[in-house]
Order: structure tokens, then sequence, then C-alpha cells
């Protein structure tokens, strides 16, 4: 699986890119503010329904960053240890799995985004935020990270398979790592090369025409959604 847009007819799908930012923003404001149990319990539904809304399932979602998994889960435990007695804390171990858990929510909101966004879509919303050639460079990269990211997942799960097919699962896991890595970071670099060619060979503009965007009834819902979040985290 990638990380990428997955054409349908969700209702996030159906969503004026804009009022799906405010969704994020305002979900990310709320997250950040309420950090006890019972706050990101009462957050979790939207999170978990979220990919749902996208066309997705919540396991699709997580595997997209089933890199990272081992680094949330072993985030509290480390946090907990100590060199010395009592050797481990519950506190802190408590505190960090929270914040683990609070970046797996996003990671769900944020996925369902992507699944049901465009590339295009979110450059021309990035634009309409910030005017001039500030946004239309921001409105580039975010189009390049939303293009790119699944690709360079495909470079480096091929990799990792053409290192298992040599008997690379006999080597340390210190040397699968680095072959995998060194191996990755060079098809990226390399397509960064291309890339920067491709673009020149086109004629790289700063105004290239956006698709229209347009504000319906569900988008002034999903906003004042947004609102309510951002206002139940302005007034915690």
């Amino acid at each position: 699986m990638t990380l990428a847009y997955r054409p349908g007819d969700g209702v996030l799908h159906r969503l004026d890119p804009r009022s799906k930012l405010a969704l994020q923003a305002g979900f990310a404001a709320a997250a950040f503010v309420h950090t006890t149990a019972p706050g990101l319990a009462v957050l979790t539904p939207l999170a978990v329904f979220a990919p749902r809304l996208a066309g997705a399932s919540v396991r699709d979602a997580l595997g997209e960053f089933r890199v990272i998994a081992p680094f949330l889960l072993a985030s509290p435990l480390v946090a907990g240890l100590r060199l010395g007695e009592p050797w481990f804390e519950v506190a802190p171990a408590v505190h960090t799995a929270l914040a683990s858990y609070r970046v797996l929510l996003l990671l769900l909101v944020a996925a369902a985004y992507v699944y049901s966004t465009p590339v295009r879509d979110s450059r021309a919303a990035v634009r309409w935020l910030l005017p001039g050639k500030l946004g239309a460079a921001t409105g580039v990269g975010v189009a390049l990270v939303f293009r790119f990211l699944p690709v360079l997942q495909g470079d480096l799960a091929a990799r990792r398979d053409a290192v298992n097919a040599r008997l690379g699962g006999e080597r340390s896991l210190r040397e699968r790592i680095r072959l995998v890595g060194v191996g990755g970071l060079g098809r990226a670099l390399s397509r960064a090369d291309r890339l920067a060619v491709a673009l020149r060979a086109r004629c790289f503009a700063w105004n290239p025409t956006s698709p229209p965007l347009s504000y319906g009834r569900r988008d002034w819902l999903a906003t004042g959604v947004a609102a309510a979040l951002g206002a139940a985290a302005a007034l915690a």
C-alpha cells in the first residue's frame, strides 16, 4: 500500500480541499490541547471514522505508517526507564504513551485527507491560502511531496525485496538497514536530479492553471466542525 490519492465518491471526496484543511487544523488544535486520556478518547471516534469517509479502512491507514509504529510503541518504555532506582517510572511512560497515541490519531486524519484529495486540489488550496510567489512555491512543494512520497515508498520496498531475494535476511540488522537505506537514498537523489531536469525542460512557471474551487453546504458544515474543534482547543 502507498499513501496516495484514491479516486472515489466518499464523503471527503466531495468536500472542497480548503474545508478539509480546516478540519485537519481544528482536529490538530484540539488534539494538542486536550492531552488527557478522556480528551483523546473523545477525539478517537473522529480519527477512526475519517479513513472510512475517504473510502478506506482504518487498517489501510495504519499500514501506511507501519515504519514509525515501532517508535510509537517503544517511546513510552524508553521514557519510563531509569538507570537507577526505581528503574521505571510510570508517570513519564503514561505521558509519552498519550503523546504517541495523539500522533497516531493525527496520522489517521492526515491519511484520510491524502486518500480523498487530488494533488492538484491540494496545490490550489495552498495557493489560495498563500497569495503570490510564496503560495506558488509552497504549492509546488506540497504537490511534489504528495506525488513522490508513494514513489519513494515503492523504491524502498523494491530495494528491500531485492536485498531479501539475495539472502539479505541472513545479514545483521545494521547491514540490512545500510543496504536498504543507502540504496533508497541514492535512488531518491537520482529521481530528484531527473525531476529538476524535467522542470527546466518544461519551462516551469509560477502561475499554472489551478482547478476551480467551490464551497458547498457540506463544506460549510465541515468548516463548522473545524471551528467547534478550534473553539474547544481555545477554551480549554
